[in-house]
């Protein structure tokens, strides 16, 4: 085994490989950009080299900065992760040149399943079944229209070099070959230097279904079993499974086999995927990738293997730990894939800070013992960290595991009603609908699922509005002093009053559909009551000792969330769902200042009930600093800078008029 391996990738496969690692008393090297300093994979590892600049092409994909790393470090080894460098027969060899031993397959190996149309000749070589087509050399437009005509409509044009949905084009009809073969060349030019393509028939409502393989240097080669990935968006992958719903012993099998005649027939070694496509139990060759998947831990969960340890076992020259007939199948797993991006923006990437993130807790994965780990989390991003527009957008993978597919299924559900996020927009929500909508539900599975089930997934739903801003309440009413339990009363200097009730109107924003909502909380005794859309229900509320955890009752109904407040927005969270509301006191607002002086007006008429600072007083922005009753109800104005009070110009019991000045606040030098 090697003493020390340098990861070259960052996120969540960094710190995926980096814990193996650690239990394997193997150390580590990070690399990490400019955007990836303070980063999650960069504190696992136990040390890091800076590469470069923020974008991939002047860091992670730095083929000589990275092997200098390594060098540098005495690494003896390089595990590249999935994507960026990891398919790059350029850096493998590299690698070689360097004497460190790449944590994949030969370069020989890459470069043969580098080209679709070769790969597709090699296996076919391997009798490895293929979906009908043509893979050849002449790309001559004419022939290529032959072809097509040939092997029938609907066909598929696909990028020879390409993957991830780029230079793939769905051609219906004759007519409209020609534009889609020169749309698909254009874009296969693009994005992968070369506009060579391949013809496939087209298969309607097929499944993607893959198989695991692994392979050492001593000429033993297996199959891990298999996993549903036909759940995507945009040709990407949403949800995976292992193992593959519905298939037959006899058709698990023999797609096994093939997987392994398709490794063998590259010398491959380490971990590989084999892609199928499916229509019903038929099964045809697509392509393979020669690294890890993102989707490994699904098959991880249910052969209960640590994949990471096996590929550094067979890269130091070990045996495969395990024969064909010694691998089982343990119980279902499925995985989900949360992402910063807009669903109802066709799945744009979205960037911003992790303001608040809570992920579902997760039990440890146990080698051996998948039935342990009921949940598990992959991220290699924490609260705090930013999504940056250079990288891929995600957040965490959550991985459920059960002793069949409904318990899989039921603990997923329950899984993503625990995720919440707040900064970049994310998919939790869709991700919550897509798992429970009824296709998934049964199985019902195939590539255009999403896209066919668009009107349900992306419907409007039914949320627990009320208790959500119930919620908002409680928080904004904790924060200004008034808990009701607990909290002093001196401190609710939003609405307090000695020996007497009140009511205090709470102006919110709905922002998800930009509506204003008000409530009126009152307070007669120990009765408090809120009043919203014409109902008036008994209220009551108090703080868990978790963070942003609240509790209320409204009416009859007891609810529990949680409240990120971030300045004037309340983010709350309840029952599954997403709210965000914005609190609208227009008092507080209109003590901005004008032109940057420190001015506060009232915003309207009303009478000076408290005054809570003397001249010269130094408060922060936000303090409290007047109280004003104004339309039978009481409002506290808050300092508009942090600074110093320099005249207050109104004494309680005054009478103020609309847009009078108050005070006036001098900032500090």
């Amino acid at each position: 085994m090697f003493n020390k391996i340098l990861i070259a990738n960052r996120g969540e496969i960094a710190c995926r490989v980096a814990a193996t690692c650690r239990r394997l008393g193997v150390a580590s090297v990070a690399v990490y950009s400019d955007a990836d300093a303070f980063a999650k994979h960069v504190a696992g590892c136990d040390e890091a080299i800076h590469i470069g600049g923020a974008a991939a092409a002047d860091s992670y994909l730095r083929i000589d900065r990275i092997i200098e790393a390594a060098l540098r470090t005495g690494a003896q080894a390089v595990h590249p992760g999935y994507g960026f460098l990891s398919e790059n027969e350029a850096f493998a060899q590299a690698c070689e040149d360097a004497g460190l031993v790449f944590i994949g397959p030969p370069v020989s190996a890459i470069a043969a399943m580098g080209s679709k149309a070769a790969a597709k000749a090699l296996m076919q070589a391997a009798a490895v079944p293929l979906v009908p087509g043509y893979h050849g050399d002449d790309q001559d437009s004419e022939r290529l229209q032959r072809e097509a005509d040939k092997i029938g409509y609907p066909v598929l044009l696909k990028a020879s070099a390409g993957g991830g949905g780029k230079g793939m084009r769905v051609v219906d009809k004759r007519e409209d070959f020609a534009a889609a073969l020169a749309s698909c060349k254009r874009e296969a030019a693009s994005s992968f230097g070369n506009d060579r393509v391949l013809i496939e028939k087209y298969l309607t409502r097929p499944r993607h279904v893959e198989v695991q393989v692994f392979a050492d240097r001593h000429g033993a080669a297996v199959y891990l079993f298999d996993r549903d990935c036909s759940v995507q968006r945009r040709h990407q992958k949403v949800l995976e499974e292992a193992p593959a719903p519905g298939l037959t012993d006899e058709v698990r099998r023999a797609m096994g086999e093939a997987a392994v005649a398709a490794a063998r027939a590259v010398s491959y070694v380490g971990a590989g995927t084999v892609e199928f496509i499916m229509t019903g139990n038929a099964f045809y060759f697509m392509e393979m990738n020669t690294r890890l998947q993102v989707e490994h831990p699904v098959t991880e969960m249910v052969t209960g293997l640590d994949l990471v340890e096996w590929q550094l076992r067979v890269a130091a020259g070990e045996r495969l730990p395990l024969r064909q007939d010694e691998l089982k199948l343990n119980g279902h797993a499925i995985e989900a894939r949360v992402y910063a991006e807009s669903p109802s923006r066709g799945f744009l990437p979205s960037t911003g800070t992790l303001k608040y993130l809570r992920m579902p807790q997760a039990i440890e994965f146990a080698i051996g013992e998948p039935q342990r780990a009921a949940v598990r989390i992959d991220s290699g991003v924490r609260e705090g960290d930013t999504i940056t527009p250079f990288y891929d957008p995600m957040v965490a993978k959550v991985i459920v595991h059960g002793a069949d597919r409904a318990e899989a299924l039921a603990r997923m559900h329950r899984a993503l009603l625990a995720c919440e996020a707040v900064g970049p927009q994310t998919n939790i929500e869709f991700l919550q609908r897509l798992v429970a909508c009824a296709p998934f539900v049964s199985a019902d599975l195939d590539t255009g699922l999403i896209e066919r089930h668009h009107e349900a997934l992306f419907a409007r739903e039914q949320k627990p509005f009320d208790e959500a801003l119930a919620l908002a309440c409680a928080a904004l009413l904790t924060r200004e002093g008034g808990n009701a339990h607990g909290a002093s009363p001196w401190d609710a200097l939003s609405h307090w009053r000695l020996n007497a009730g009140f009511r205090q109107a709470i102006d919110w924003r709905d922002v998800e559909n930009d509506a204003p909502c008000s409530v009126i909380y009152t307070r007669d005794g120990d009765m408090r009551t809120l009043e919203h859309a014409d109902r008036t229900e008994p209220f009551d509320w108090w703080c868990e000792p978790q963070p942003h955890t609240f509790g209320v009752r409204l009416g009859e109904t007891r609810t529990t969330g949680r409240v990120f407040i971030d300045g004037d927005l309340f983010h709350v969270f309840c029952h599954g769902a997403a709210f965000v509301f914005e609190w609208s006191n227009l008092l507080a607002h209109a003590a901005v200042a004008e032109h940057g002086e420190g001015r506060l007006t009232a915003p309207m008429p009303g009478k000076v009930i408290a005054v809570l600072v003397e001249p010269g007083a130094l408060v922060e922005k936000g303090a409290p600093l007047i109280v004003m009753e104004a339309m039978k109800m009481e409002h506290t104005i808050g300092a508009p800078i942090g600074g110093r009070v320099a005249e207050v110009l109104y004494a309680v019991g005054d009478q103020v008029a609309d847009g009078a000045q108050l005070l006036v606040m001098a900032t500090d030098e």
